[in-house]
């Protein structure tokens, strides 16, 4: 598989001492430095081709770092750079460096209870609550019910066990929010106070939690998302200012974090792996999480295509903001197209008139389906894979050419379609079946 800038870049990565030094931007200025997209080799109608892309797909901001400093910057209108949009949860990754951060200074400790800064009662799960750390919520694994009727909701009956803590991997949201919580009660800061003194200070990342239903939601300009990228590309030091000093933190942060969910960190996705789960499936899906993209790359993913890739072997940084017209809970299917168009900007990857050749088109409609669902996919044949709720396969179709029509004999209900190439998974999202 094409990997982006192979043949432009041999790169020996020790982040604090690379072979390239990392550049960063004055923490109180919007001066960014810039590098000519093509100093890279990039193809300026390869670059228009991803940014049609992105704009069929309602992107509002889009941007790419190399070495810390801008090589695309693209705002789609009436979206600008001054623009404010929500991070969704792709805010999980920045709680995640937070608690490190309120660890290192002795606030908390991970292997803590949970209750200690919550208090008792604060769930339903009165058998376990106390045995429940902090540590299980930034893996999820607490081990609540995640099928509850509103998986947002953080209040105590909406918390109910459904396995012992540390034994199963369910993307949650009520029992991550919390953690703000946590923060809060062992800091005795509000979390946007603790944020601007350890973070906003140090880098410029400009943004606030706000109240959402019972979320707290991060909001920014898209610069701020490029700076926090930057910070994860340089370990948690901004510039030679350390912000999370701790690298065994970081370290557990960066890597697989528990037993079940191999692409799963401290609330970072992480690509690469033998295998990877998804929000709302008990089931282990094989092969690498966004096959396209490198296997070095850290995500924080958000709803509506919320993107902060972190590539350190590649000392680059991609972030997207927009409302992404899938409504993924975890949105990998947009971002790994986005890779596809990435692997062929050097006008060296492939011949021109064949590049297209390289992006496969996937198209699943409709959604809601009823008795039928129509799947188009160029590039190479697939399989299709049809999952409920449990994991359990209720449909399967190989060597798909092109086009396929699938007649769903199913119940109406919620499913996962999965679509695979000799590369691996290239699509999988879920299926809404109205019988």
């Amino acid at each position: 598989m094409n990997k982006l800038f192979t043949i432009l870049w041999v790169v020996v990565v020790v982040f604090h001492g690379t072979a390239q030094e990392l550049y960063f931007p004055p923490s109180l200025s919007n001066d960014w430095d810039t590098i000519a997209p093509s100093d890279l080799g990039w193809c300026a109608d390869r670059i228009d081709s991803l940014y049609e892309m992105l704009e069929e797909n309602n992107t509002n901001a889009f941007m790419v770092l190399k070495d810390g400093k801008i090589v695309l910057e693209k705002y789609f209108a009436p979206f600008a750079r001054d623009s404010f949009w929500y991070w969704a949860s792709a805010g999980k990754s920045l709680t995640a460096v937070l608690v490190g951060i309120a660890q290192e200074e002795g606030f908390l400790s991970i292997e803590e209870s949970t209750s200690q800064y919550l208090g008792e009662g604060w769930s339903d799960c009165f058998e376990n609550e106390a045995n429940i750390t902090i540590h299980q919520q930034l893996t999820m694994t607490t081990g609540f019910d995640d099928g509850v009727a509103d998986a947002y909701c953080t209040i105590d009956t909406c918390l109910i066990c459904l396995a012992d803590p540390g034994t199963r991997w369910a993307y949650h949201n009520a029992p991550y929010t919390l953690l703000d919580g946590v923060i809060s009660a062992a800091t005795n800061q509000s979390l946007n106070a603790f944020m601007q003194n350890r973070v906003t200070d140090l880098t410029g990342i400009n943004g606030l939690f706000l109240p959402v239903g019972y979320n707290h939601v991060f909001f920014s300009k898209a610069r701020s998302m490029a700076r926090f990228g930057l910070l994860m590309l340089n370990k948690g030091v901004w510039d030679n200012v350390d912000v999370l000093e701790d690298t065994t933190y970081f370290n557990q942060m960066v890597n697989t974090s528990q037993a079940f969910n191999k692409a799963y960190g401290y609330l970072w996705w992480l690509n690469g792996k033998e295998s990877f789960m998804l929000p709302g499936l008990q089931f282990v899906f094989p092969g690498s999480l966004m096959p396209n993209a490198p296997d070095d790359m850290i995500a924080a993913l958000g709803k509506n295509g919320q993107y902060i890739n972190v590539v350190p072997g590649e000392h680059l940084v991609l972030i997207r903001m927009g409302d992404a017209p899938s409504g993924e809970e975890v949105p990998t299917v947009l971002n790994n197209r986005i890779w596809q168009y990435m692997n062929v900007l050097n006008c060296q990857s492939t011949a021109v008139e064949d590049r297209r050749s390289d992006v496969l088109q996937i198209l699943v409609y409709p959604n809601p389906a009823g008795s039928n669902c129509h799947i188009e996919c160029s590039g190479e044949p697939f399989d299709v894979s049809l999952f409920d709720v449990l994991g359990k396969k209720v449909h399967h179709r190989s060597n798909c050419q092109e086009a396929v029509d699938l007649h769903l004999d199913v119940p109406t209900g919620v499913y996962w379609i999965q679509l695979q190439t000799s590369k691996g998974t290239i699509y999988c999202n879920k299926l809404q079946v109205v019988q």
